[in-house]
């Protein structure tokens, strides 16, 4: 089950990466209904970086897909086209995953902050490394 306890590890590991990469983000957990379990932001990140790393983990939480996956499928006459005009909550930026125990979607995490949504996404792998290590 997905709990705060869960949330502040993957967040601690998501910025543990962060600042590897001299990155400063902001981590966001929600359940699979999109609620929010935790919000996190380092000292130095961007003013704007919680609603993007949001954006991801609820995308990624509720559909349960990485949000990076689903920006082929966003384009004119694909399935996901216009998906964030249905939702602002919604994003096909790269940095977000689902957060799943057994086959069961709980959550997702995002990360946001990165100039390079590549190190978003190295960041919100290492958070989510921590539940399956």
């Amino acid at each position: 089950m997905l709990n705060l306890e869960k949330a502040l590890q993957m967040a601690k590991a998501a910025q543990a990466e962060a600042a590897k990469l001299k990155q400063a983000v902001s981590v966001v957990v929600v359940d699979a209904g999109g609620n929010t379990v935790l919000v996190s932001r380092m000292d130095g990140a961007l003013v704007v970086s919680p609603k993007f790393a949001y954006a991801k983990a609820y995308t990624s939480g509720t559909l349960g897909m990485p949000t990076g996956d689903m920006a082929p499928y966003a384009v004119p006459g694909k399935p996901y086209f216009g998906i964030n005009n249905l939702d602002e909550r919604f994003t096909v930026m790269a940095g977000g995953l689902p957060i799943k125990e057994g086959n069961q979607l709980v959550g997702g995490i995002g990360v946001g902050g990165s100039y390079d949504t590549a190190q978003d996404v190295t960041c919100v792998q290492a958070g989510l490394a921590v539940l399956q290590g």
